[in-house]
């Protein structure tokens, strides 16, 4: 069972290792062998893959700044709502951007699977001004 609070605290960490646009501290909340799937993508495996993952948001969004909007718990799931805004790298745009993160996590807090969901569409319309 899940305590909320130790949750809150680590969603909350988690939050700042994406505020601090480091891809291996990010990664770090992952279990070695964690892994996460994005919009039905292809996973990104263990912590190597979770940080390349971010460090592909690190580029794309340099100034990315994410907060945590709410939290989800039921039993080892976690549902961690966020919103990021920053500017697209390549155009100029900027960003607001919505979504959610669907966890299950181990006993130590670590996310062992994460299912990452936002609009796409929308990313593309915003970072491109189409």
């Amino acid at each position: 069972m899940i305590d909320h609070d130790r949750m809150r605290q680590v969603a909350d960490a988690y939050t700042a290792a994406w505020n601090s646009g480091s891809a291996e501290a990010v990664a770090e909340f992952y279990a070695s062998d964690g892994r996460i799937v994005i919009n039905r993508g292809e996973p990104w495996e263990g912590r190597a893959g979770v940080a390349q993952m971010a460090a592909g948001f690190f580029a794309d969004v340099p100034d990315l700044s994410l907060v945590c909007d709410g939290l989800r718990i039921a039993g080892d799931h976690v549902v961690y709502l966020w919103t990021f805004t920053g500017t697209h790298a390549a155009s100029g745009n900027p960003l607001s951007v919505a979504g959610w993160e669907e966890w299950d996590v181990d006993a130590e807090y670590r996310v062992k699977s994460s299912h990452g969901w936002f609009d796409a569409d929308e990313y593309t319309r915003q970072s491109t001004g189409a």
